[in-house]
């Protein structure tokens, strides 16, 4: 079970939480950003097999982030992370490529179960 992964939220404590999450199940946490231009430029640099993408980041939300991301490598594989309530932008996310989501405060199982589902 391995796989490299770029975490990108604007909270430093939710991306040590979810480094915590995958580092713990085997993955290895390649890099991390803190809104949307920095996760473009990072996928760009790492080429993670999987990016976990905050929907609301200032700069570039994950939206518009996932859909730069999808247009420089059609076969990335992301999963957003969203707060409660933000339905409408979880939808408009899977339309735009993302392979699933996970809501915070992150479950440890859920969180790897779609990473599997995502990568294997």
């Amino acid at each position: 079970m391995s796989g490299r992964i770029l975490v990108v939220d604007d909270a430093a404590f939710m991306r040590m939480m979810l480094k915590d999450i995958l580092t713990k199940n085997g993955y290895e946490v390649c890099g991390e950003g803190a809104n949307g231009k920095e996760a473009v430029a990072k996928y760009e640099e790492y080429k993670p097999d999987l990016v976990t993408l905050d929907i609301t980041m200032p700069e570039m939300d994950g939206i518009n982030a996932l859909k730069k991301i999808k247009a420089s490598d059609p076969n990335a594989k992301v999963i957003m992370c969203s707060a409660m309530g933000q339905q409408t932008m979880v939808i408009d996310a899977i339309q735009a490529g993302a392979k699933d989501f996970i809501v915070k405060p992150f479950q440890p199982d859920r969180v790897i179960e779609a990473i599997k589902k995502a990568i294997g």
